[in-house]
């Protein structure tokens, strides 16, 4: 694809009210699959470096997320251990997953997606801002949760 062809799509995403892309942050670090896996799949572990929580690592249980807007309410929808988790978050049709693969050299690489986004002008209730702010705030969270917090509680 040429690059105005490119530029010409993504000037016309917004307008055309398509749905904001997934959130995708990938990472390698330098800890066992089952150290993250276990930083990333239960109550102790999220609340290190994501967000306090009642998680229980069942398909279909429910759980909350105490974010700073108060109370996310979240499903497990899926856990293959240790390889993936993928949960509904809040009431706006997120769905969080994360990935895990173990490389050659016994490191782990974490591929965390935010997906269910809505188009770009339409309002998040809970912060009553546009989708697409929430979006950019958001990836920069991710970024920092995942390269920082994430990082530093498995590579400890």
């Amino acid at each position: 694809m040429s690059d105005n062809k490119q530029n010409n799509d993504n000037k016309n995403s917004n307008s055309d009210n398509q749905a904001l892309p997934d959130i995708i942050h990938t990472a390698v670090f330098k800890a066992p699959i089952q150290v993250v896996w276990d930083t990333v799949s239960t109550a102790d572990g999220l609340s290190l470096w994501f967000m306090p929580n009642d998680f229980t690592p069942q398909e279909d249980s429910e759980f909350q997320l105490e974010s700073p807007f108060g109370p996310s309410p979240c499903k497990l929808l899926d856990i293959e251990a240790p390889y993936r988790l993928s949960f509904s978050w809040d009431t706006e049709g997120w769905i969080v997953s994360f990935v895990l693969k173990e490389t050659e050299s016994g490191d782990t690489e974490f591929t965390l997606i935010h997906g269910g986004w809505k188009e770009a002008d339409a309002v998040i209730n809970k912060v009553n801002r546009k989708s697409s702010e929430i979006h950019s705030t958001m990836d920069q969270g991710w970024n920092g949760l995942v390269n920082t917090k994430l990082r530093g509680a498995v590579e400890a």
